[in-house]
């Protein structure tokens, strides 16, 4: 089944990301990463608000407690919608050259994990931190250039994580009581699905939905591997999804336009927008930090 996507929002993001449903405000909060802001849009008014950042947020998730909890430049961070506060936590690869943060959500039990990227893709450097309600921050994967595509089985014991350079897709044991990773394996390889493997959600079916980077496409895997949807957009550098809406049946996906050359901004003139499709499936919900 091929779907396709409508423009919500021509937002022109260097790179939009990390795209995070809050259920309360019912609202969608993404990052435009190099252009060093947070987007907050409430699609019921179409109201639209952007946060200048000091520096580029990779990935983001609500915090029980209020505001957001972040992966910023080298390191965790609060930040505070309210009044613009930002509160530094850890910085675990402070000092690490042409390295920062890029993917990332909370697994089930409300801990924030986050994946790195080695910018000059010059090694397989790129690491998977998690970080307790404790603030207590450890490394629980790695050996990836581009750390990308983390998401959760509907149970919460099984983990993908995907390396974009690689174009593969790991899938992981993982336990839920401890917050670890294990028997790391193949899941997807380069195949008939186009472009590389960017960021993803995982349906109440528990599929796999994968953004392609340079494939124009959000393709839908099933458990087994297999291809059964896909949504088309009208731009090529397709970064990442979420499902929102009241009933989590709305799938909101980011775009990109960096390092695009004009006559490519030209023939894709959408390019770094904000999208929407319907894909006749529900979304799970997004869980909160606990810290």
């Amino acid at each position: 089944m091929t779907l396709t996507a409508e423009l919500v929002l021509d937002a022109r993001d260097e790179t939009g990301e990390g795209p995070v449903w809050d259920r309360g405000a019912q609202c969608l909060w993404w990052t435009d990463i190099p252009g060093k802001r947070l987007h907050r849009l409430d699609p019921s008014s179409g109201a639209h608000k952007t946060y200048d950042m000091p520096g580029r947020v990779g990935c983001f998730a609500l915090r029980e407690a209020g505001g957001l909890v972040l992966a910023m430049e080298q390191g965790f961070a609060t930040f505070d919608p309210a009044n613009g506060k930002i509160e530094i936590l850890s910085e675990p690869e402070a000092g690490l050259a042409d390295h920062r943060f890029n993917d990332g959500r909370c697994d089930p039990a409300g801990r924030f994990l986050a994946g790195s990227m080695n910018m000059a893709r010059s090694s397989v450097s790129g690491q998977l931190w998690r970080m307790t309600r404790d603030k207590e921050v450890t490394r629980i994967a790695g050996d990836v250039t581009i750390a990308n595509g983390l998401a959760f089985s509907p149970d919460g014991k099984l983990m993908y994580w995907a390396d974009s350079p690689a174009e593969k897709v790991y899938l992981f044991d993982y336990d839920l009581d401890t917050g670890t990773p294990s028997n790391r394996r193949v899941f997807l390889e380069k195949g008939p699905a186009p472009g590389r493997p960017d960021g993803a959600a995982v349906d109440a079916d528990g599929c796999y939905w994968s953004a392609r980077w340079l494939g124009g496409a959000v393709v839908r895997f099933t458990p087994a591997g297999a291809i059964d949807r896909m949504i088309k957009l009208p731009v090529s550098r397709v970064t990442m999804c979420a499902f929102g809406g009241p009933d989590l049946r709305t799938l909101y996906i980011t775009t990109a336009r960096e390092g695009m050359t004009p006559e490519e901004l030209a023939a894709e003139p959408l390019a770094g927008g904000l999208f929407v499709a319907e894909p006749g499936v529900q979304g799970l919900p997004e869980p909160s930090f606990k810290g």
